[in-house]
């Protein structure tokens, strides 16, 4: 074995191939076809979109466990730990395996080089076929067509949303962005579309290698019932549904679309009625509006794009506090920065942008600049995530909120530290 312990394997494998991020199935197909010369034994369905993927994703994993199967889910980038990119019934995948299956991966790829994602793709895949899983939920890591995750032939294909993001790669408008993530279709086999306005290309594209297209407000709706919803596909009904764990009204849609994935499985993998309540119920996903209760409310939310920072938006508007709004903002260099701080300018009163190191990091001073160019005036800048965290906490008065937003690389450090603990070192009320 190469290395022994976790963290030596993943310093090595992001040095390993030349480019941090290259797109393409060669080098993943060539090594996974030593590692399995066979197809999956289990269930595949893949999730690509701009956003909402992790949301599916859990929502799929509760039902499924719900329903008595066993699961295996892949997902990225992670907020704490390396394993909680790979779990098998819900349990991450313990640093003693993954160097295990590391170093299998190591063993048969000869002078293929691999990419950090690409290692942690076929490493899931042995993982999922080693513990017998019964199926496979896959999230897409970027795009779709030449995305890692791509080398395995879904059984069910899902792309939650299209908008604007990772342009440098996908390209730069919404027709090519979907044809990317239509990538992930197959001929004969459902191909879920949870976009309400998809950009023809995806749908082309799907009509040309007649893949089973299944869309929201057409093959496939959902209403709100009071406390409840409702969620309907030709004569199949589910009624009286709990609301989704998740918070947010657009995790109606994301629940949505997994109904759709299962529903179009249930010759496969049935599920009951009172499984889906209970994995609608249990669904679990961490910074993604993460709501932290308390004298002073946090809020964490890896919205890094402004599609997803106008969800958060709407999110604030509709859960105002009684104080001020204070934001810890932090994106990478490929993101839409304006587009994100324009979204977000009405509902935040403070802004503490940070700065983001690596080859893709950006500076709080780039920040700053964006937000005083439009308009803003309480931008406070930081050179990192923990001093911003410090000060906003102690600037805090009872009845304001933060909000930590943008990159995984500025939540992590937030979740991690939990900065709101201990309450009683808070500051008194404004109103004493």
């Amino acid at each position: 074995m190469r290395f022994t312990t976790l963290d030596d394997w993943l310093r090595w494998q992001e040095t390993l191939h030349p480019q941090v991020i290259e797109l393409g199935l060669e080098r993943v197909r060539t090594v996974l076809r030593r590692l399995q010369p066979k197809a999956p034994p289990f269930t595949v369905i893949t999730v690509g979109g701009t956003n909402g993927k992790g949301s599916c994703v859990a929502f799929l994993e509760a039902i499924l466990r719900a329903a008595g199967y066993r699961v295996g889910a892949y997902t990225s980038p992670h907020l704490l730990r390396y394993n909680e990119r790979i779990r098998i019934d819900g349990v991450e995948v313990d640093d003693a395996a993954l160097c295990q299956t590391f170093a299998r991966i190591d063993a048969v790829r000869g002078d293929t080089s691999l990419t950090y994602f690409e290692f942690g793709t076929l490493a899931a895949l042995e993982q999922f076929r080693s513990a017998g899983v019964d199926v496979a939920v896959l999230e897409v890591g970027l795009g779709g067509r030449l995305d890692a995750v791509n080398v395995v032939d879904a059984d069910v294909a899902l792309v939650v949303s299209i908008a604007l993001d990772h342009t440098d790669w996908l390209g730069p408008d919404r027709a090519s962005i979907g044809y990317e993530k239509a990538g992930i279709y197959r001929p004969g086999r459902p191909a879920i579309c949870a976009d309400p306005d998809p950009p023809p290309r995806l749908l082309e594209h799907a009509c040309a290698i007649d893949a089973r297209l299944l869309r929201v407000g057409a093959d496939y709706d959902f209403v709100r019932t009071g406390a409840t919803w409702r969620w309907q596909s030709g004569k199949t009904q589910f009624e009286a549904l709990p609301q989704p764990a998740l918070a947010g009204e657009h995790q109606l849609g994301n629940a949505a679309a997994a109904l759709m994935a299962l529903t179009s499985l249930a010759d496969r993998l049935p599920v009951e009625v009172a499984a889906l309540r209970a994995g609608l119920a249990q669904a679990w996903l961490p910074g993604r509006f993460q709501v932290i209760p308390g004298p002073v409310e946090w809020i964490l939310d890896v919205a890094h794009n402004p599609a997803a920072a106008a969800v958060l938006a709407q999110h604030l508007r509709a859960r105002p506090c009684a104080g001020r709004t204070q934001a810890i903002l932090g994106l990478l260099a490929d993101k839409d920065a304006d587009g994100v701080i324009q979204v977000l300018a009405s509902v935040v009163d403070e802004w503490r942008p940070v700065t983001l190191t690596g080859a893709r990091g950006r500076g709080s001073a780039d920040l700053a600049a964006r937000l005083r160019s439009a308009g803003i005036q309480a931008v406070f800048p930081h050179d990192d995530v923990a001093s911003a965290g410090q000060a906003a906490r102690h600037e805090a008065e009872v009845g304001d909120r933060i909000v930590v937003l943008g990159s995984f690389h500025v939540v992590a450090p937030v979740l991690a530290a939990q900065p709101w603990i201990p309450a009683s070192s808070l500051p008194h009320s404004r109103e004493t």
